[in-house]
């Protein structure tokens, strides 16, 4: 029919069985004509619904879609005038041909189909479609053929149909330069991206890309050459449609859970009767044991959650990207399989002389166009579960902070703040790179089966001894990969421990520093180090072993099956197609056998995570059922109705039946002793409590102080307004209120002050001043405050009082909850509640309790008497100090404003680092001036940052190549001689790798020499065993180059930890002010990690990797030498394009850790915060910022992994022309060469392509790895204190009198800043009791850190018992003296290791001490008693009962110098005399220094010191100082002392 249609034969196969082949004309008129036109017609309709469906706006015309347009419309007129000429022309009698009319009418229809196409997406992002260009593509290939038949007609000299000709190749023409012109990407100015605008062409090159790289390589990318990820892959999209399904699924989970439950209930109490009734007399036992495996059950953790959903939540999520990933790899693995058959086809065309070399040259090009193929589609696969992977990490990230804002407190106890962390960091990495690899799991067993189904073919049933051996080691890799996971999961505990260390001793730093107790911390570190190194090992031999296993799989398995196919029968003998298409075989079936364990491995590990997580994000969630929030209530704003409440199901009530109403605008104090349930009570209300029963109804909104301040990292503006809208006149009157206007007037930069992680340059009172003001600026309806006045001093809190909480405060008219221990406010509240273990014993107003003569008018009546004609009972935490009196008017002059006095405050330098010289040279302005600059702080934005006002560095981003010093410190950690080994025995590797290459080839050209009868058993059986014994070679060589490594790489990262813990713990206390606690623990915890795994595996990989491509080129040179000059431009092509990469991945890498950092340490901010968070109901700006930082990162992880897809493209290429080029040789050398040699370098050079891509792979995964070393040396080279231990030794018994003397002594903070002690000269004589007072920043505590030498001496000496401190060592100095701090410090542990880290003390000296300490009586109460186990920082005590450990740890110490940073905080005025009687009593033969923030503490010291400003202004007698009415005298007055024994007990 055919032939009719076109009037000439159809198909003459005799035509292409000469060397001038050639097609039938009408085959090309119509087939591949047909062939491009069909399939633009299928795909059109589609095409065109599609754009219908997702239009947007139309775009502006441009000049490249009308030049698209304009030569489409060059081809219509073309076909139209083709038409016109077939329709005009006279044939004489024939009749025309139906193909000559035919196809330039269907011509026009698809002209006109593709204008409309191209006008169509106009309205699409994405302006070229990639239907058309395949169209193109597929239309000029079909086209080619046509070509080159006219061609050859007009050079044989036939000009029958020249106008023809000249219109096909106009035809021709035009269609290439439409290709052309589709590769151009427009950009239009809507999206950022240039992803979504780019070609077809260009996204399969990744092309668009190459702007960036260029980039990357003129100078260090920033973020904000980045571009944005596009709305589909923000986190906001991506959680949204994830929650969706997780809704779906996690109810589903949790009625399986249930289900669960009921079976193992049932199960448990058949099991119990049973066991019960055999013999009652033992029930009382059976019980016990019963309850203790409950109790081992429970804490087991096991099974208790509900299970497997996530992976099918994600599954649904995300269906689409897994399903066109799968498509892609489907055609890769497919085509895989064509590269063998090519490859046969090649040798037999080398090994048969009469064949044509046409069909030489066609073998090269489809080499070349399969492996291109191949390469796209692997790099468009590679996208996609890339994607895939950071799109799973990114819904993880923003799950689990959004499931840390509601999680129930039963739930988040079981979770430190790291261990949350770590499920954002590790487990969502995991799964991250599971889903990567979750294609290999069906492609792995799909290769698998395919290489045997071809191997079948070539070789027959002997293949299967080859396939058996490969079997019978997937159990042993199994096994393998189990012992694996269990040394992993131990690893992953030890690890957590270490961190969960580290980071308290970064928190307790200073304690450390002042008890000199770094080394038993040290020692407790490096011992959990050892067995995480001693797992490490393990588990590096044992990977080991598991690359020797895989080494030797390839070649046991062709030394088998080659033998077992000549053992078999005589006949067969092992020609060149054979062994070669059977060894390429066997390389292609290496792989997936090689992936899947590692898959598994992966999986397994993935799935540890995925329970982790499944367990976080399936736990409770906060019930807050119990809090009624109630708009239409009646009169009352808060009330309580028998509601009991606790802090865990299992223990008792903490809250028990408490009724309460309050009534709207009333004032509540709410009082009772250390312990007595106050802050739970708030907690109650606030939801933060499980409910027992009962409930509590509240009307309106809700702000809250909790009793310790939470502060955000940034400015104290941003603390303050908290996510509000600036009033600028609210702003300064809550400023005014709070007090806090002097202090910014000091602080560098006003209210635009950096505040560091968890306010660490501020000083307690300016914290918990801040706190108030954030809840003072909210204009809420109820304020809960948890004792705000406990840090600060006794004016301020006056100040405050007045003006914020107070009958005529800020909040008049608001309902406030106040729990305070500061007696003198109570008479001017509406109503006090207290609290006795929980219950209310008592409530009513001030008066109505005294008369009713209580508990609380028992307890007022000894703490009146005892604080003196003071009144003031405050308790101070890190308390700022008392003022400067001397140098200001007498209080009369300003009834108005005390507080203001009581701010002059120079900030303390120790809390404000940065401070510049203004603060110390600038006069004093009188009070009523300072009184009236009220703006200080409307710092104008343009202005200058001032110096010091950014208090944290910036982490330092290293840029450019790294160091080559750092590889070699490296290197030498691991050491030389190990790594000469290592290198010398992966060579001898690859030696015999080539060589047994030779002997396959020398083997195969017997079978010329042969045929199959008479061949030798001699010969054969020499062949095979030289095969063999090449293929050991190759294997116990790998397995001696691992095993060192492993040990070599495992002793380099202990040298590198050892160093790094070292020199952290012997760093100046600077350093720590300034510098994040999770940067530091960074170093720790990711970098030390990547030094532990990461980069011994992609050093080893590179070594592999390079030597495996050297090995490659060697052996193609060897059998055509003048591929030495293809090799030249290519090594310069790869060369480049890997220079160009490896400059912007470095960078990109950087970025992406640098915008990691904020993600976890806001994460742990938000932790800490939560209840602050929850109260003020500010989740969702929360949400949202997160939301933010986590598009950062994944915009920078996401250019990262476009980085590496554009460099595989490239290099794939380059790949791909070895083998195009190599092959090209072997056609045109064809009489030069046997078909062994073609296999023999062919099949090694099919191979290269993938070689050379993990090659620059793992040169930029070395250099990316290699920072870790770089960060880690950065703190190994830190600066350090003076050293611990000295070779000049104090006396034994030093200090035995206990007597100090200062010399002139000046220091000062850091080189650059002013002095803070301007030359101190005084005696202190043995036993002496010193009370040191002074406002803020006259240097009192600046006195203790100089003791201690924190601070090292500026001039000047201090003499203990005459021995210069500065001349011993630093241990032997602190060793000597006890200090008490401000601010508890505890860490995790037992309490006994809290007091006595060293074990120096009995366990009787330790009870004794606690006695003094008065909590004999609550330690001997917990059932662990001194083992008992403290939460991290001490959490699960009272911050009272915190400072009383820190007393009884100095009171074990029993050193003859003393030094007390007044210490009373949060503690009740009761167990507040308690101490100070026990300090008086014990210490009495001590010399003690108190820095007082309160006069009556010191009032009956032996002496008292007053600095000022560096100086000490007044020294003597309390007497004699009273006498002599100077500043001392003014202090004194001002806080009601007239004379010293007025305040006598």
């Amino acid at each position: 029919m055919l032939e009719k249609f076109c009037n000439s034969t159809f198909w003459n196969a005799s035509l292409l069985d000469s060397p001038e082949a050639d097609l039938p004309i009408c085959f090309e008129q119509t087939v591949l004509v047909w062939i491009p036109l069909g399939f633009l017609w299928l795909l059109a309709p589609w095409q065109l619904l599609h754009v219908y469906r997702s239009r947007t706006k139309k775009s502006p015309l441009t000049k490249l879609y009308l030049a698209k347009q304009v030569l489409v419309l060059c081809l219509l007129i073309l076909a139209a005038i083709e038409l016109v000429l077939v329709l005009t022309e006279d044939s004489g009698q024939a009749t025309i041909p139906a193909v000559r009319y035919t196809n330039p009418s269907l011509y026009l229809c698809t002209w006109l189909l593709v204008l409309l196409i191209q006008h169509s997406r106009q309205w699409c992002v994405q302006k070229d479609s990639w239907f058309l260009s395949l169209f193109w593509i597929l239309s000029i290939l079909c086209g080619t053929f046509q070509f080159q038949t006219l061609v050859r007609m007009l050079l044989k000299g036939s000009t029958s149909s020249l106008a023809y000709s000249c219109l096909f190749f106009i035809f021709y023409a035009l269609q290439i330069l439409i290709l052309i012109l589709s590769a151009f990407s427009r950009r239009d100015g809507s999206s950022d991206n240039p992803s979504l605008t780019a070609s077809f062409l260009s996204n399969i090159t990744f092309s668009w890309y190459d702007s960036i790289v260029l980039k990357g390589y003129k100078q260090p990318l920033t973020l904000e050459d980045i571009w944005e990820v596009d709305e589909q892959s923000k986190s906001k999209t991506l959680v949204s449609r994830f929650e969706k399904h997780m809704v779906r699924e996690l109810p589903q989970a949790r009625r399986a859970l249930q289900r669960r439950r009921q079976k193992n209930a049932q199960r448990d109490s058949g099991t119990r009767l049973h066991g019960l009734s055999k013999n009652q007399s033992q029930s009382q036992d059976v019980l016990v044991l019963e309850e203790a495996k409950k109790k081992k059950k429970k804490s087991g953790t096991t099974e208790d959650f509900p299970k497997s959903w996530l992976i099918k939540a994600l599954f649904k999520t995300f269906y689409v990207i897994i399903l066109k990933s799968f498509l892609l790899k489907l055609v890769f693995d497919l085509l895989m399989f064509l590269n063998p058959q090519l490859l046969k086809l090649l040798i037999s065309f080398a090994n048969e002389q009469d064949s044509y070399v046409w069909t030489g040259y066609l073998y090269s090009i489809l080499f070349f166009s399969v492996a291109l193929i191949q390469s796209l589609c692997l790099q468009c696969y590679f996208q996609h579960c890339f994607m895939l992977g950071i799109k799973v990490r990114t819904v993880i990230i923003a799950s689990v902070y959004k499931k840390a804002l509601s999680l129930s407190n039963q739930a988040r106890k079981q979770y430190t703040v790291g261990e949350t962390v770590n499920l954002m960091s590790v487990d969502a990495q995991k799964l991250m790179d599971v889903t990567s690899f979750i294609h290999l799991l069906w492609s792995n067993v799909l290769q698998i089966t395919l290489s045997i189904y071809f191997l079948w073919i070539e070789l027959g049933p002997s293949v299967l001894a080859g396939v058996g051996v490969m079997l019978l080691l997937i159990p042993v890799n199994g096994i393998i990969a189990i012992k694996n996971k269990t040394i992993q999961v131990k690893n992953m505990k030890k690890k957590d421990q270490r961190l969960k260390i580290m980071n308290e001793i970064l928190n307790g730093i200073k304690i450390l520093k002042y008890f000199a107790w770094e080394p038993s911390f040290r020692n407790l570190v490096y011992n959990i180090r050892k067995k995480e190194l001693k797992n490490l090992l393990r588990f590096g031999q044992i990977q080991s072993v598991m690359m020797f296993l895989l080494f030797l799989t390839p070649v046991l398995v062709s030394v088998t099956t080659f033998s077992v196919y000549v053992l078999v029968d005589s006949n067969n003998v092992l020609d060149a197609k054979k062994a070669f298409t059977a060894i390429t075989l066997f390389n292609i079936l290496r792989f997936p056998m090689h992936m899947l364990p590692m898959v598994i491995s992966s999986m397994l590990q993935a799935s540890v995570s995925t329970e982790r997580l499944e367990k976080y994000l399936g736990g409770d969630d906060l019930d807050t059922s119990a809090i009624q929030h109630d708009s239409n209530f009646a009169d009352k704003v808060v009330q309580f109705s028998e509601a009991s409440f606790t802090w865990d199901q299992n223990s008792e009530a903490t809250i028990r039946d408490v009724n309460l109403d309050v009534m709207p605008g009333q004032l509540v104090a709410v009082v009772g002793s250390v312990g007595s349930g106050k802050s739970s009570l708030m907690s109650a209300m606030l939801g933060e409590m499980e409910n027992v029963h009962g409930h509590i109804t509240i009307k309106g909104s809700i702000a809250y102080v909790p009793q310790q301040s939470w502060i955000q990292n940034g400015t104290i503006k941003d603390n303050i307004l908290f996510g509000s809208e600036l009033d600028e006149k609210r702003y300064q009157q809550v400023l005014e209120a709070c007090a806090l206007l002097q202090d910014l007037e000091v602080l560098p930069g006003g209210d635009l002050a950096e505040i560091g992680e968890k306010g660490i340059n501020l000083s307690g009172g300016q914290k918990q001043r801040i706190s108030l003001a954030r809840a003072a600026y909210q204009n809420s309806d109820i304020y809960i405050l948890d004792d705000p006045l406990s840090a600060v001093d006794a004016h301020v809190g006056k100040h405050i009082f007045e003006k914020v909480l107070g009958p005529n405060g800020l909040l008049k008219g608001k309902t406030r909850l106040l729990v305070t221990h500061s007696i003198h406010f109570l008479p001017q509240v509406d109503e006090i509640v207290v609290l006795e273990n929980g219950t209310i014993s008592e409530k009513g107003s001030y008066s109505a309790l005294l008369v009713k003569k209580g508990l609380f008018a028992k307890n007022l009546k000894t703490f009146m008497k005892q604080a003196g004609p003071e009144g003031e009972a405050t308790v101070n935490e890190d308390s700022e100090e008392e003022d400067d009196y001397g140098l200001m008017p007498s209080m009369e002059e300003i009834p108005e404003d005390v507080a203001s006095l009581t701010m002059k405050r120079e900030n303390s330098l120790r809390r404000t680092l940065s401070r510049s010289s203004r603060s110390s040279s600038r006069p004093l302005k009188p009070l009523k001036n300072s009184l009236r600059t009220q703006n200080v702080n409307t710092q104008k934005e343009e202005e200058e940052p001032v110096k010091g006002q950014k208090l944290t560095k910036k982490e330092f981003i290293e840029t450019g190549k790294v160091k080559f010093s750092i590889y070699l410190k490296y290197l030498r950690a691991v050491g030389w001689c190990s790594f000469f080994f290592i290198i010398l025995a992966y060579v001898i590797n690859f030696v015999a790798f080539i060589g047994s290459n030779l002997w396959l080839s020398a083997w195969t050209n017997d079978s010329k020499t042969y045929n199959g009868t008479n061949y030798p058993a001699s010969q054969r059986d020499m062949r095979v065993g030289v095969y063999g014994a090449l293929g050991l070679v190759q294997g116990i060589s790998v397995l001696i180059a691992n095993l060192w490594s492993a040990y070599g790489f495992i002793h380099a990262s202990n040298i590198l930890h050892k160093q790094l813990l070292n020199n952290i713990l012997r760093v100046p206390m600077s350093f720590f002010d300034t510098t994040p606690i999770g940067r530091i623990v960074n170093r720790f915890a990711g970098d030390i990690s990547t030094v532990d795994d990461t980069l011994p595996m992609s050093l080893r990989s590179w070594i592999l990797c390079f030597l495996g491509i050297i090995s490659t080129l060697v052996m193609i040179c060897m059998a055509t030498p003048i591929f030495i000059i293809i090799i030249i431009p290519l090594g310069a092509i790869y060369v480049s394009v890997q220079m160009f990469y490896v400059a912007t991945s470095r960078q990109l890498r950087r970025l992406d850790s640098v915008t990691r950092s904020p993600l976890y340490s806001f994460f742990s901010e938000t932790v800490s915060g939560l209840s602050v968070i929850r109260a003020f109901q500010h989740q969702e700006r929360f949400l949202k910022h997160n939301e933010v930082l986590i598009d950062t990162n994944q915009k920078c992880v996401f250019s990262w992994i476009i980085s590496n897809r554009w460099l595989a493209v490239r290099l794939e290429l380059v790949g791909n022309l070895i083998v195009f080029f190599s092959s090209l040789m072997m056609v045109i050398y064809k009489d030069t060469l046997s078909g062994d040699t073609v296999g023999f370098v062919l099949s090694n050079a099919l191979n290269i392509t993938q070689t050379l891509n993990w090659l620059v792979r793992m040169t930029s995964e070395i250099e990316t790895n290699i920072v870790a070393v770089e960060r880690i040396n950065e703190y190994i080279n830190l600066e350090n204190e003076a050293p611990w231990v000295t070779d000049k030794r104090p006396p034994a018994g030093w200090p035995s009198k206990g007597e100090i003397e200062f010399n002139n002594y000046q220091v000062r903070y850091r080189p650059e800043l002013d002095l803070v002690l301007k030359g101190i000269t005084c005696d202190i004589k043995s036993q002496e009791k010193i009370g040191v007072v002074g406002r803020t920043g006259a240097g009192k505590s600046s006195l203790t850190n100089s003791l201690f030498r924190i601070l090292e001496a500026a001039g000047g000496q201090i003499l203990i018992d005459g021995v210069d401190i500065a001349s011993i060592g630093l241990h032997d100095l602190r060793e000597k003296l006890t200090i008490i701090p401000q601010d508890p410090i505890l860490f995790s542990g037992s309490l006994r290791m809290n007091l006595d880290p060293f074990s120096n003390y009995s366990d009787e000296e330790i009870w004794k001490a606690l006695e003094l300490a008065h909590l004999k009586s609550f330690v001997a109460g917990l059932q662990l008693g001194l083992s008992h186990e403290l939460t991290e920082a001490g959490d699960n005590l009272s911050i009272g009962q915190r400072q009383l450990l820190c007393l009884a740890r100095a009171l074990l110490r029993k050193s003859k110098i003393l030094i007390m940073d007044e210490a009373t905080a949060a503690i009740d005025l009761e167990t507040d005399h308690l101490i100070q009687l026990t300090i008086q009593k014990e210490f009495s033969h001590c010399t003690t220094i108190t820095i007082a923030h309160r006069l009556h503490t010191i009032i009956d010291s032996d002496k008292v010191m007053v600095l000022d400003n560096g100086k000490i202004v007044e020294y003597g007698s309390p007497e004699e100082l009273l006498e002599a009415r100077g500043p001392f005298y003014l202090m004194a007055k001002e806080a009601g002392i007239e004379h010293v024994n007025s305040t006598a007990l």
